[in-house]
């Protein structure tokens, strides 16, 4: 697990991609200040979501609303120990802008940095930049309604 050193006192986005065998989780801040991500078995994600939750004031949940989303929903209502909001957000081509946002968290190391990007596949699930793609949409939403 990547967490940071200290823990944020102003409340925190939990953001999830839901999926059938694996979900990404990630934390950040309205800030924007991004303090944990990480891709876990789709088993796991409900007591590590209870496990996130003791180590940050996370305020609500952001999850992407395709394929699984009602399934999880009504699983996490069912599951926590205490309410969360959950506030479903458009998921559509956030893989293959997480894919993208890979290689700028990770940049290409050796012959990979010849290849052109959109050839790259990174070498990992990128579950968990999903979920962060998806709080930083919801934030950017908050944001144009606040500007307009």
């Amino acid at each position: 697990m990547t967490f940071r050193e200290f823990s944020p006192t102003q409340p925190v986005i939990l953001g999830f991609d839901p999926g059938r065998d694996k979900c990404g989780l990630a934390v950040m801040g309205l800030d924007r200040q991004l303090h944990y991500h990480q891709v876990v078995p789709a088993k796991e994600a409900i007591p590590t979501i209870e496990t996130l939750r003791q180590k940050f004031p996370i305020s609500l949940m952001v999850m992407g609303d395709q394929t699984t989303a009602k399934q999880w929903k009504q699983r996490i209502y069912q599951e926590l120990a205490e309410p969360l909001n959950i506030i479903l957000v458009d998921e559509r081509y956030t893989t293959l802008e997480a894919r993208d946002r890979y290689w700028q968290m990770y940049p290409p190391k050796g012959l990979t940095k010849l290849l052109p990007q959109s050839m790259r596949q990174p070498p990992r699930p990128i579950d968990d930049i999903v979920a962060i793609l998806l709080i930083e949409r919801y934030l950017n939403r908050l944001t144009e309604s606040v500007n307009s």
